[in-house]
């Protein structure tokens, strides 16, 4: 069976939507499936293309790539109407994870996944064929889901959320002596749709620092993530002078793991001063980062809105918080209180058992086989 997966995203970005699509592109190619990495372009990648990018994803993703074939698609670019529809007809499978836009597929088996809970309207008779084409629909939370079913007016068959790999986290008994006093959150440096707001983030850890400056004299804010706005990158890191405050813009998925499983407190402010309710598509939609720091036992002190809720589930209600003051208190509480923190720690880890590779694979799998 010929399963190929396509993202408009591909290959310049390296970030959580990125993550998800080589996840179920390797188990699928472990499950003995033929598997296809598809680029937009009109030419046939090349030799040297094909290098690059898999060496770019193999170090974003700490895993082999061998095995999947990256190959190049017509879709997404000026490529015309019958050229792009006869392209998608050499698959069993065409798995496509979507920007809001949608295209006619003729491959057997056409699965829509959807990341962004965007308000646009589908109601024309034409989106409403393109859709319809479109025969399993999933999203990445059940927060995306709640918003594609009210603005797009269609069934969504499945939610797939993103997994933990735990063999990349050490499970240590003495795990408590690894830590230090670090704040971490992790996300890419951008302005539009759900952005991390790490000048948010400069603001918070600057005025915890005002708060109790004995306690926090210790303490430091590490922020990591590619710069995909240089802008707005140069911004976060004006505002950071004279803080103790790191920014890493280049960091491997080894040197990541090691940060998070230092890290004592995860912070995370997507969607801050958003109303969720009439901007869903600017709230984190799932949030894979904080259910890695969760895995490393670092305390998630996160937004309460958006796939956050989802993660953290109702025995960690207590790190969710409000407003920035709510925050700043929470923190600075469990800061001061080691031993709590260590207590929901654990709690955390145990919560980021549910989103299991096991249980990632056993809903690929049914929506790849189901009739």
């Amino acid at each position: 069976m010929k399963i190929a997966l396509y993202s408009p995203y591909l290959p310049k970005h390296t970030g959580g939507g990125e993550k998800y699509l080589f996840d179920c592109a390797k188990i699928l190619q472990e499950e003995g499936y033929e598997v296809f990495v598809a680029f937009s372009s009109t030419q046939p990648l090349s030799d040297l293309e094909i290098k690059e990018a898999k060496e770019k994803y193999e170090k974003f993703l700490n895993y082999s790539l061998t095995g999947i074939n990256f190959i190049a698609s017509p879709l997404f670019t000026e490529a015309n109407f019958l050229a792009k529809l006869f392209w998608t007809a050499k698959f069993d499978v065409l798995y496509y994870q979507t920007d809001g836009s949608l295209f006619f597929s003729l491959a057997k088996k056409n699965i829509l996944h959807i990341q962004v809970p965007l308000k646009i309207n589908k109601s024309s008779l034409i989106e409403k064929l393109k859709l319809a084409n479109w025969k399993i629909k999933n999203t990445n939370s059940e927060f995306t889901k709640k918003y594609i079913e009210r603005f797009w007016g269609t069934k969504i068959d499945f939610v797939h959320q993103p997994y933990v790999n735990y063999q990349e986290f050490t499970d240590e008994n003495d795990w408590r002596k690894n830590k230090e006093r670090i704040i971490l959150s992790v996300g890419r440096f951008f302005c539009q749709l759900h952005s991390k707001r790490q000048d948010i983030l400069v603001d918070f850890f600057k005025d915890l620092v005002s708060l109790d400056q004995k306690t926090m004299a210790s303490w430091k804010l590490v922020l990591v993530g590619k710069k995909e706005d240089e802008v707005f990158a140069a911004k976060v890191a004006d505002l950071a002078k004279n803080l103790n405050i790191e920014i890493i813009h280049d960091l491997d998925r080894t040197k990541l793991l090691e940060l998070y499983e230092k890290a004592s407190i995860y912070w995370h402010t997507s969607g801050f001063s958003i109303n969720e309710d009439e901007e869903p598509e600017k709230v984190e939609h799932f949030g894979i980062s904080t259910l890695e720091a969760m895995a490393a036992k670092a305390l998630p002190i996160v937004i309460n809105k958006g796939g956050q809720k989802e993660i953290l589930g109702e025995n960690l209600s207590m790190c969710l918080w409000n407003d920035k003051n709510e925050c700043l208190d929470k923190t600075l509480e469990l800061i001061k209180n080691k031993d709590e923190r260590e207590k929901l720690a654990e709690l955390a880890h145990e919560r980021s058992l549910f989103f299991s590779k096991e249980r990632f694979r056993k809903i690929l799998l049914e929506m790849i086989k189901k009739e």
